[in-house]
Formats: structure tokens, sequence, C-alpha cells
């Protein structure tokens, strides 16, 4: 009786003989297990009477759990009902506990990863407490990382964004108020708090994205999903997904507003000055800066653009509610849709023609961010853009921005904008406009020639034939000489034969192998792809190996000299080559498997080809070797030209004033190298260097200096005493240097 009772009163004893030896304590844990399930009953209808009791007994049981499965099976689901059906009348200790018991049964795989994540999904917009919520985002995270640790639980997830799917859906139906982050039922008079269940589904989408564990198209579809949510902030976190790829920590209660440097000097100023403030306010100034620049240099998500699924209904929905909803959102807001729009369009080369009508209003120089603003009508116009529906924005771009009355920054504005949407879209420009345009090379301010000549450069390569003969330059009028014509609207190139610079590396690794004995089989093949090489189930894609390709007709002719053949046949001219490369067509493509390596070698070769060219001073050379250096900067995909930023539609502007760091940076900067600054006088004639004493510095003093001086004007105010005592002391001094 005694040892029954101890072990009743004493739980965690209880506990630790239960693991020793389950079958020997079995009646005990039954003692447990009824009085656990009395208190539960007394606990539905009085969650504040024997709390700790409660918290108590399910700690214990899901400690023992697997040592009496039959027993417990149910225990996992009284804790899930607790959670999902009387969460709003649990105290916050309780709300803890019972997710702690249940996390420590998936971990004893107790329950599965589904039936964890069914409960806690729900739990999200419903947590108050932020160390909670935390530690419950953490677990899902976790749990689906590790399922998806050695290979993709396609199982688990298809189940889990199915969830996600539905939590976004479930505010789909709502009508859209305004970009406050409320919304209103559908057949509903007031107003109802909604978009926290998908709030929290794009969160933990972009974050299983951003940790490479999801990296399917489906995944896409939840956010892309998201742009069309009715609620603004939902919105607003899915389009920067797709506008952005950088790595960035999301908020889940607000996001992080950016650091005022001016509010911290001046807080600087006004309190007291120590080391430790100076330190502080040192590092928040070189994180502001830091991320500055992160956010200017911010590259778009373009695996997650090109995942896209029928992108136009997407592209199209997505200008609907631009339109729609015009005045309901912010203008910061609307940006945000103009951008997303603008990238799915010049990525997918769609044709949403509303949206230049929609656009043009907004294009006047007195617009608040209107660089952002021009930078989406660039990256939305490519070559399939209808000419007709640009020529009108152009105009408008022209008339609103480059004349003589505004300032010399608007009008480089207005003139890079045009050369940027016609860099994609050269039909859709007029041959007088494009005159006058060009007529601002002569202008005084830097920034206006530059774009005026950026223009008159750009037509010259694109089509020189709508320029006036005096304009069109060398290369241009002996192109147009020889017949050559730019491509109509709607026509395509002819198929590449070849690959730019690969006949340079061809040269090279034949160096090599005469060279150093470098061999070019098989084995070198492999080794070449170390650390190039990605997982294929990563991508998304479920297949795996090779795809067999029938050919019944044997209709599948694959030849280049036939294409060559053709071509010379018909008279048309080669594919242009890169500067300085030989034009001969390499068979290397055809003999061995090209890795990333050796791309990342053609590239090297192309550059340091294309910079012997530039050397002979040929303009045509140093464009094509800034080309190459600023795609080697960017390090971008295939439509990486498709996006620009706000720099290329201001133009380079005049240097701003440096702060006070970066004088003293300068400062320093030009002091390295150098001997101690300070004056050399008195140093050379003596044996000690030394400078020079304040007496003998005085015997050189102004007389004006000397006369306001307080020496002189104690002398005169010296009385007879002073002045004897003074004599006295210099006939002593004298008589002393007479010995």
């Amino acid at each position: 009786m005694g040892r029954g009772l101890l072990l009743t009163s004493n739980l965690p004893q209880l506990q630790n003989l239960i693991k020793r030896d389950p079958i020997a304590y079995k009646e005990e844990f039954l003692q447990q297990w009824t009085h656990y399930n009395s208190v539960r009953e007394i606990f539905k209808f009085n969650p504040d009477e024997q709390a700790q009791n409660f918290r108590e007994l399910v700690t214990f049981i899901s400690q023992v759990s697997t040592c009496y499965p039959n027993e417990t099976k149910d225990f996992p689901s009284h804790i899930s009902s607790l959670l999902l059906d009387n969460y709003g009348s649990l105290s916050s200790d309780m709300r803890k506990t019972l997710v702690q018991n249940l996390v420590m049964l998936r971990n004893k795989d107790v329950i599965s990863s589904l039936q964890l994540l069914k409960t806690l999904f729900p739990l999200l917009p419903r947590t108050t407490s932020s160390t909670l919520r935390s530690s419950i985002r953490k677990t899902i995270l976790s749990d689906i990382r590790t399922a998806n640790l050695r290979t993709h639980n396609h199982k688990l997830n298809k189940a889990v964004q199915a969830m996600l799917f539905s939590m976004i859906e479930q505010g789909m139906a709502s009508e859209i108020v305004g970009d406050k982050g409320k919304v209103r039922a559908a057949g509903h008079t007031t107003d109802i708090q909604g978009g926290e269940e998908a709030m929290w589904a794009i969160i933990l989408t972009k974050e299983l994205w951003k940790k490479g564990i999801w990296t399917d198209a489906k995944t896409v579809s939840i956010l892309s999903l998201g742009c069309l949510h009715p609620t603004a902030k939902v919105q607003s976190a899915s389009i920067h997904f797709f506008l952005s790829s950088e790595d960035e920590e999301e908020d889940s209660e607000k996001e992080e507003e950016d650091i005022d440097v001016k509010a911290l000097q001046h807080r600087r100023e006004i309190k007291k000055k120590t080391r430790s403030g100076d330190n502080k306010l040192r590092k928040q100034l070189k994180t502001a800066k830091k991320k500055k620049q992160q956010k200017a240099q911010s590259t778009p998500n373009f695996p997650a653009l090109q995942l896209l699924y029928d992108p136009q209904t997407f592209a199209e929905k997505l200008y609907d509610i631009l339109n729609t909803h015009d005045k309901r959102f912010s203008l910061e807001h609307k940006i945000l849709l103009m951008q997303l729009l603008a990238r799915v369009m010049g990525v997918q080369n769609l044709c949403v023609l509303g949206f230049y009508t929609y656009i043009v209003k907004y294009l006047t120089y007195k617009q608040l961010r209107v660089p952002s603003i021009l930078v989406s009508l660039a990256q939305s116009v490519h070559d399939l853009t209808p000419p007709d529906a640009l020529i009108p924005v152009i105009r408008k771009i022209a008339h609103e921005f480059v004349h003589p009355g505004v300032a010399s920054e608007v009008i480089a504005a207005g003139l890079n904008s045009i050369r940027e949407v016609c860099r994609r879209q050269p039909w859709a420009m007029e041959e007088d406009l494009l005159g006058d345009l060009i007529e601002y090379r002569k202008s005084r301010d830097k920034s206006v020639t530059a774009a005026a000549r950026g223009l008159l450069r750009l037509y010259r390569e694109v089509n020189p034939n709508i320029l006036k003969r005096r304009e069109r330059g060398k290369e241009a009028a002996m192109d147009t000489a020889k017949g050559t014509q730019p491509l109509p609207y709607g026509h395509s190139a002819e198929a590449a034969v070849d690959i730019e610079g690969l006949a340079l590396l061809e040269d090279h690794l034949s160096k090599l192998r005469e060279e150093d004995g470098v061999s070019l089989d098989d084995e070198d093949d492999e080794n070449a792809w170390e650390g190039w090489d990605e997982d294929s189930s990563e991508s998304g894609s479920e297949s795996e190996g090779w795809v067999d390709v029938e050919d019944d007709n044997n209709e599948l002719v694959i030849s280049d000299s036939e294409d060559e053949d053709s071509m010379k046949g018909r008279g048309e001219a080669a594919p242009k080559t890169d500067s300085g490369e030989t034009t001969k067509t390499s068979l290397l493509a055809t003999t061995k498997i090209l890795t990333p390596a050796d791309f990342a070698l053609l590239n090297d070769l192309r550059l340091q080809a294309a910079s012997k060219a530039a050397q002979g001073g040929s303009s045509q050379a140093k464009r094509k070797l800034a080309e190459l250096e600023s795609s080697k900067r960017s390090n971008g995909g295939p439509n990486e030209d498709a996006f620009i930023s706000e720099n290329d539609i201001l133009g380079p502007r005049k240097k701003a004033k440096a702060d006070y760091a970066e004088r003293m940076a300068s400062i320093q900067k030009g002091r390295e190298g150098r001997e101690k600054f300070g004056s050399n006088k008195g140093k050379q004639k003596k044996e000690a260097p030394s400078s020079s004493t304040n007496r003998e510095k005085a015997r050189n003093k102004p007389i004006m200096m000397i006369l306001s001086s307080g020496a002189v004007r104690g002398k005169k105010k010296a009385s007879l005493r002073e002045k004897q005592q003074k004599l006295r002391a210099h006939i002593e001094r004298a008589k002393k240097a007479r010995r």
C-alpha cells in the first residue's frame, strides 16, 4: 500500500520505473490513465480547475505512451481536439504544454508528420504568443525538411501543399476593401479580419522555397494564388517573392522598417557623447548602408517566373486587379503589381495590351516614384510586343519628359526610358520623333548627352534606315550599302549553327593537350562535372534517367552542314561572331559533352578575345567588351537583359557630397606609404631632431601680434617695484654670464 501511494503521488518516479519495466508497472499506469480521463472530462467544462494536475498527467502519458501503444492509441487525438476545439479557452501554459507533448509524440513516431501538421497549421493564425508562434513555425519547417532530407516525400508534400492551398482559398471569395489588410466577406455587410491564414501559408511556402526544400511548380502555384488574394498584405508578400530572390527573414507580425539615418545622427548630436555610442551609431549606419545596397542590387526570382502555370491567364488577372481597384490601392501597392506584371510579360513574352493604356496616365515627371513606373514599362516590352501599342506610350514620354521646360535630369530619364523600350522593340519608334530626340546629344548637360547618344547608337545597330544619312555612322552606312536590312516585326532570325566562342575553346584545349598532355576522355568529362551537378529531384522533375525517343518514319535528321549549305544557297549572311573571334565552325560540340566548367572557360576566352580586339580602337569592339563584362558581373540567366534598375533610367548623375566617414577614409588612404605629416623646421640642423621652442617662435612673431599679447600688456601695467625687481634680476644674470 505504501509503495502504491508513493508511485501515485510521484509521477516522475513512476515514469522512470515504467520505462525500465513496462509490464511490472502496467497496473499503476492504468490507474493514472483512468485518473487522466476523469480530469480531462472535468477540464472540458472548467479549464481553470485542476489545470496543473492535468498538465502533469499529459506530460506523463506522453513520455510513456510508447510502452503502452494499445491503451494510449486515442491519446494524440485527445490533445489535437483540445487544441483545435478549445484553443481560445486554454491558458498560455496549457497551450504550450499541449503543443510540446504533441511534438514529443511525433519525435517518438507515435503520430505521423501529417497528423502533426494538420494540428499545427490552424494554430498559427490563432496564436497570440510570439514565443509559441515561433516554436510552431520552426517545428513545421524542420519536420518538412526532415521528411525530405534523403529523398522527396511526395505523399507528405502533396498533402501539405493541399492544406496551404486551402488556407489561401478560404479568403478568395471576399471583397477587396483596400490595402489596409481587411476584407469583407461576400454577402455580409460587416467587416471581418481576413488573410491571417493565407499570410502564414505564404510565409511558410517562401521559407521552404528559400531553404531549397520545395522548388517545384506547385510551390510557385501557391504563391501565384497569393498574388491574387483580396488582402493587400497577402498580395504584397507574394509579389515580393517573385520580384526578389534575396534571402530575407519574414516577420510574422510586421515588416521590418528601414533605418532612419537622419534620426540616428540627430539623436547622437543631442545625447551625451560616449565611445560606445559612437560605435553603436557606426554599426547602425553600416547596416543601413548594406540594406540599401542589397535593396538596389536585388535580382528577380527568375526560376519562379519560369515555373508559372498558365502565365497568360495569371498576367490578365493581375491586370484586372490593378485596373479594377486602382482607386482602392495605394501608389506603393500599385507599383508592386505593375512590376510583377511587367516582369511576367517580359520573361514569358506575353501581351497584355491594356497595361500600356493603363500606364499612360502615370507617365508624367511630376508623378511620385516615376522611375519605378518607367522601369516597369520597359521590362514589359519584348520583341513580340505590337509596335502600335507602344507608339502612343513613347509619344507621351517624349511629350512629358523631353522638352526644354524641365530639368536636365528629367530629360535624361525620358531619353533613357525611350531607349530601353526601343531596345526591346525597335519598330516602336517614329522617324521624325527619333530625329528630334537625338538632337539632344548637343546638350551641355552630360547626362542628357549620354542618353541621346545611347539612343543614336542603338538605332545605328538595329535600324539605321530611319536615321538621316549623316547620322548613321561609318559601320551602319557600310551595312546599308551592302543591302543589310533589319528583321521586320514578327520575323525571327535563322537558327544558330554554332556556339559563339566554341572555336576559341577548341584551340585552347588543343594547346593544353599539346603542352601538358591533357586528355579529353570520358573520365575527364566526369571529373569536370564535379561541383557543378545538381540533384534532379530538386528541380521538381520526378522523371529519372534518359527518355527514349522513337523515330518511326526516320524524320529526325540533324545536320549542321545542311543548315550552312541552305543558308549559303539562299545568300544569307552567317551569324555574327564576337569581336576578335575566328569565324571557323568548331566540331567540339559534336565530339565532347560540354560541362559548366567548359562554358565558364569559354566565357573567359571570349572576354580575352574581345579585350584584344578593343585595343584596336573599334567602337563596336569596345561595346562588345562592355557587354561581356556586364554579363559576367551580373551572372544572370538567359533573360537577364529583361530586367533593369532605376539607375538605368536615371542615367549617370553628379556624385553626391561625401559624408564625414567617407572624407576621413579618403584622407587615411592618402596618408598610406607616407612619412608622418608635420613641420620639418629645425630638425635638420640639430644633432637630435626636435622642433623650435616657444621663445624662438616668439622672436619671429609680427609686431601687431606682440602688442596685444599678455606679456606686453603686463609690462605696461607693472608697478615701479616690479620693474626694479626685473631689472635687478637681469643685472644678476648678466654678471653670471660674464663669469
